[in-house]
């Protein structure tokens, strides 16, 4: 049999560098494409039943038709969440919807990065600094003295655990599965006992809108959210009055709701058409990051080299069935 094959939507430079040295050690023919899949390039699957696209744009059901016409049998997303593909549709055209695995230790790390930000005031120090204004701030807080709660047990949300245990504070945890070494409680109880709260939630039906006005009303006043799982686990109106009226301490998020087509994008001369996203961003208390805590040389080379392994493993599958 010939090489297999495999079509990279969306894949941007460091990516495709990547795919070419791991394509050569398992004999896998590419097909790389910079833009990410859409009706107009769909034909470009043709000949491979495997494609891999990213997380940055929405896969619906008539792009899914248009692959599945092409032959398309197997969807591997660079990204551990599902939620910007109809997978429910993907399965009714007999599409097998895969994530890939990869370290959670750069998302741990910067949802740490961002808890510290957040504590120390730091957006509101470093415009102060820009304005040459190198008066004290606000007095800042220290972790170990903090109540942490984390939405989310997951190996990301256990590797955000692991460091906070580290820093002497108390933890208290959310999940349906109690998977990780720590206090569990209820959600009211995490909501109201915590002086930050971290989200690590997967985005689905359940969990959209976790944080919304009833639950933002049941944490401390001065309290701390911090968003490195994805936008729409907050209810951003909500959000965005509870800051605006001091109801909330601060918000540092790497992730926002309605973010599709600002985030990746430069946008400096450009208006954004999304008003929640540019309160949030005249707001002293709020530090924003571009989806980016994902982003490291050591979790990007796993992303690639696992969804190599992935699509193979397909093949493998498919052959095995037809012999």
């Amino acid at each position: 049999m010939g090489k297999k094959g495999l079509t990279i939507y969306g894949c941007e430079k460091d990516e495709a560098m990547l795919f070419q040295k791991y394509s050569k050690s398992y004999d896998l023919k590419l097909k790389i494409v910079r833009d990410a899949v859409t009706l107009e390039n769909a034909s470009l699957a043709g000949g491979n039943k495997c494609i891999s696209v990213s997380h940055k744009t929405e896969i619906t059901l008539p792009v899914l038709k248009a692959l599945e016409k092409k032959g398309v049998r197997y969807i591997s997303t660079r990204s551990i969440g599902l939620n910007h593909i109809d997978v429910k549709a993907a399965q009714r055209l007999g599409i097998c919807i895969d994530n890939v695995v990869y370290s959670p230790n750069g998302v741990a790390d910067y949802t740490l990065m961002l808890m510290l930000m957040g504590l120390r005031n730091t957006e509101d120090v470093l415009r102060r600094a820009d304005e040459q204004n190198f008066r004290l701030a606000a007095r800042g807080k220290e972790l170990s003295d903090m109540t942490v709660g984390v939405l989310g047990t997951g190996r990301i949300g256990q590797a955000v655990i692991k460091r906070l245990t580290g820093f002497g504070c108390k933890v208290l945890a959310y999940d349906h599965e109690k998977t990780a070494e720590v206090n569990y409680a209820n959600l009211d109880d995490v909501l109201e006992q915590s002086d930050i709260v971290t989200l690590h939630m997967p985005l689905d039906v359940e969990t959209r809108h976790m944080l919304d006005d009833s639950s933002i009303a049941k944490m401390k006043k001065d309290a701390l959210i911090v968003n490195t799982g994805r936008g729409a686990l907050i209810d951003t109106e909500a959000l965005v009055q509870a800051l605006e009226s001091g109801r909330l301490g601060g918000a540092v998020l790497d992730v926002i709701e309605g973010e599709e087509g600002i985030f990746y994008h430069n946008c400096k001369d450009e208006i954004i058409p999304n008003e929640l996203f540019l309160r949030l961003r005249k707001l002293s208390n709020v530090t924003i990051t571009p989806h980016i805590a994902f982003y490291t040389e050591h979790a990007l080379k796993d992303v690639v080299e696992n969804t190599i392994k992935n699509c193979l493993e397909y093949e493998r599958r498919i052959e095995k069935w037809i012999d």
